[in-house]
């Protein structure tokens, strides 16, 4: 540590927030920290090398979340090893450059994991709720340009408080550790920077995630109805002499008391590679879906992890209770390594893509397997929509709406594959 160093360690010399602490809660907060880091490291890296390699788990959302993976990597790898020395010591004594870098590099880290969720639940939000414009929306370089935002933004809004512009990164005496403090001219970044990267996509996630809940509370409301008919329908048709069906029940050639002959129904069969498609295509919504509550659990943890430091900060600001910023801290640094944790258990395929990649197996097995389907026998599919949406009221909506890309109900699910399989 050179002559500088030593001369300002011995300026901030830390007589607040540490000093009241005990050494054995010092201790503890140390010890946890340095399991978040290898956990983080271990989690993140895995994912990382999980959603490049496996196919399967390569989609859209894959590349917000390996962004998102990313920067809780950086967090773990830049940020916890000095805060671990900080708990060891008591104090700060890496010297006032990194007392700089390491504070700029977690609230960039933070800011990019929260536009990361911000983004993951934009792309739900489109997906399910405006679903004819997705394909337009989430182009290649469109994505790579909405991950680069995500970055240059929450790194960017700090570097007029690196430079000692609005506000500075210095020793807060008060709190024990590098954070925002205010320039020469009395003024801080902090609340803004708080109320810019922190409130806004909050509110933002909030929003999106009460439509798209709305959106599909709606649209299950609809598929029972829609299921509802197609069963009736299923009720009504009896088989006739000659394979055919009949809504009464005669047989084919038959006529009604009334002498008119009775409507017959044939119900048309569907192409083998068809209906494994429409299957396929039914499980792929369903998986979308499940994404789609595993980003509300980060955004929810997320949230959890941030809150209580928030709260501890505002409300005890002279550190009366050394053992709750303890915990605050550890739920902080534990942001960093909780969402590979959730990615096992909410979704069984990052379950299967880090199998894989743990027992060095073949990514052949999550390849997903398209069906070769003939251009008639598209059109032929197209022809019995159209047909069944004509003889069977629900039928056609209900197929729109898979394609629309609306999670089913079981028994939305149930009709459309029963109606499939005629």
């Amino acid at each position: 540590m050179n002559e500088n160093s030593t001369i300002w360690e011995a300026e901030n010399s830390p007589e607040g927030e540490f000093t009241r602490f005990s050494r054995t809660l010092l201790t503890l907060g140390a010890v946890f920290t340095i399991i978040i880091l290898v956990v983080g490291v271990f989690g993140n890296l895995l994912t990382i090398i999980s959603l490049i390699r496996c196919p399967k788990v390569r989609n859209i959302a894959a590349s917000f979340i390996i962004s998102l993976c990313l920067a809780d990597f950086i967090f773990c790898i830049f940020v916890l090893p000095f805060n671990a020395i900080r708990f060891i010591h008591g104090s700060w004594r890496l010297g006032e450059l990194l007392c700089k870098l390491v504070p700029f590099v977690q609230y960039g880290s933070i800011g990019v994991s929260l536009l990361c969720i911000a983004m993951i639940t934009v792309n739900r939000y489109v997906m399910i709720v405006h679903h004819s414009a997705y394909a337009r929306v989430y182009q290649r370089h469109w994505i790579v340009a909405m991950i680069l935002f995500c970055w240059i933004f929450s790194y960017g809004m700090q570097v007029p408080t690196l430079l000692g512009v609005w506000g500075a990164f210095g020793y807060d005496s008060n709190l024990g550790t590098c954070s925002i403090l205010k320039d020469q001219y009395g003024r801080s970044s902090k609340t803004p920077l708080f109320v810019i990267a922190f409130v806004i996509p909050c509110l933002l996630i909030v929003l999106c995630y009460t439509r798209i809940f709305w959106v599909v509370h709606q649209s299950e409301m609809r598929m029972k109805q829609h299921a509802s008919v197609a069963n009736a329908v299923q009720n009504n048709l009896r088989p006739t002499t000659g394979g055919r069906l009949s809504v009464d029940g005669n047989a084919s050639g038959q006529v009604s008391d009334s002498g008119t002959p009775q409507q017959r129904v044939i119900p048309s069969t569907a192409p083998q590679p068809v209906r494994i498609k429409n299957q396929r295509d039914i499980k792929a919504r369903r998986n979308e879906w499940k994404i789609t509550k595993m980003v509300l659990a980060i955004f929810i943890s997320f949230i959890a992890c941030y809150l209580p430091i928030t709260v501890i900060k505002i409300a005890d600001k002279d550190a009366a209770h050394p053992e709750a910023h303890v915990f605050g801290y550890v739920m902080l640094y534990l942001s960093a390594c909780i969402n590979p944790i959730i990615y096992v258990i909410m979704n069984k395929q990052y379950r299967q893509a880090y199998k894989t990649v743990l027992l060095c197996r073949s990514t052949a097995m999550l390849t997903p397997k398209t069906p070769r389907t003939s251009g008639g026998n598209s059109e032929m599919e197209g022809r019995r929509i159209q047909l069944q949406s004509q003889s069977y009221p629900g039928i056609g909506s209900l197929h729109g709406r898979v394609t629309a890309g609306i999670p089913l109900t079981a028994a939305a699910s149930t009709a459309l594959q029963w109606n499939y399989s005629k």
